[in-house]
C-alpha cells in the first residue's frame, strides 16, 4: 500500500467535527510511524482498517451488521489485505463480502479513482481477545453506493449475526459518536 497516497486523501478529508480533525491527525501519525506496515494486523499497536457506509438510494438508511465478536450494530468493514490497493479498495472488498452485494461501488469514486474522497475517520479500541493484545483501529470510512432498490438483497458473512436497515435520524440521535457523525454527513448531504 502506497503512504503517501492515503496521507495526501487524509489531507483533503474535511471533518464536520473537532474529533474527526482530531482522528485524521492520529491516522496520519500513524501512517508515518509504521510507514511499512500501518496496515498490517502484526502492527500490534494498532493498524489502518477500512469501512463502508452504505446508505440506502433515497439517502435516509443505512445498512449495519451485527458484528458477532463485538457484539454490536456496526458499518460493514475489517482489515486490509496485503492484496489491497488503498484502503478504498479494502472498504469495498469488506462490504461485499459482508453483504454480499455484488454490484457495489464508491460514491464519489469518480474524481479521484485512485485515491477516493475520505467519508469519514475514527480512531477506537479493540479489547483483548485470545492471543490478540488490546490494540486500536484507525479507521477510514469511505461512502459506498447501493446499486438497486432491493434492500432486502443481503446476505450476510459468518462475521455477522444479522443486518438491519437503520433510518439515519435514529443513528443520529441514539447511536455512539462515530455512528452518529456520519448519519449527521448524509443528511447534510441529501
Amino acid at each position: 500500500m502506497q503512504s503517501d497516497s492515503i496521507i495526501s486523501a487524509l489531507l483533503a478529508y474535511s471533518p464536520l467535527e473537532e474529533s474527526d480533525d482530531q482522528y485524521r491527525l492520529d491516522i496520519i501519525s500513524h501512517i508515518q510511524q509504521y510507514r511499512e506496515s500501518w496496515w498490517q494486523r502484526g502492527t500490534l499497536a494498532g493498524h489502518v482498517t477500512a469501512s463502508a457506509w452504505i446508505v440506502n438510494r433515497e439517502k435516509n438508511g443505512v445498512l449495519f451488521l451485527h458484528h458477532r465478536k463485538l457484539n454490536k450494530w456496526l458499518q460493514p468493514g475489517g482489515h486490509l489485505d496485503d492484496t489491497d490497493f488503498s484502503p478504498a479498495q479494502g472498504a469495498l472488498r469488506e462490504a461485499i463480502e459482508e453483504t454480499g452485494i455484488k454490484n457495489l461501488s464508491l460514491l464519489n469514486w469518480q474524481s479521484a479513482p485512485e485515491n477516493p474522497p475520505i467519508f469519514d475517520v475514527d480512531v477506537h479500541p479493540i479489547p483483548a481477545r485470545g492471543d490478540e493484545p488490546s490494540h486500536f483501529h484507525y479507521d477510514v470510512r469511505y461512502e459506498i453506493a447501493l446499486p438497486t432498490s432491493d434492500i432486502e438483497a443481503v446476505l450476510i458473512s459468518n462475521e455477522s449475526l444479522g443486518f438491519r436497515w437503520f433510518s439515519l435520524d435514529e443513528v443520529s440521535r441514539e447511536h455512539e459518536p462515530s455512528l452518529a457523525r456520519m448519519a449527521k454527513k448524509t443528511l447534510l448531504s441529501a
